[in-house]
């Protein structure tokens, strides 16, 4: 992880695409302003985790779910 120091007023690019802006400082809080391109989806942390394990979760079959299709498919064709 790069670890990095900025004021208040401060910027960091990430490649030509991505600025980030320190706006201001408190106590324990940062706020920042980041310029992204439009067609790029920017989450915080605990929602990109969320967002990650109900894909997992989604991804996963057991074998009740398999039998249950293939019933449902059996009887569709009939």
């Amino acid at each position: 992880m790069l670890i990095l120091t900025r004021k208040a007023g401060e910027s960091l690019h990430l490649g030509d695409d991505i600025k980030i802006t320190v706006f201001s400082v408190q106590g324990k809080q940062v706020k920042l302003g980041i310029d992204v391109p439009e067609d790029m989806t920017v989450y915080r942390d605990e929602v990109y985790q969320r967002i990650k394990e109900e894909n997992r979760q989604a991804m996963q079959t057991s074998d009740n779910d398999l039998l249950a299709v293939t019933r449902l498919w059996k009887t569709d064709r009939k």
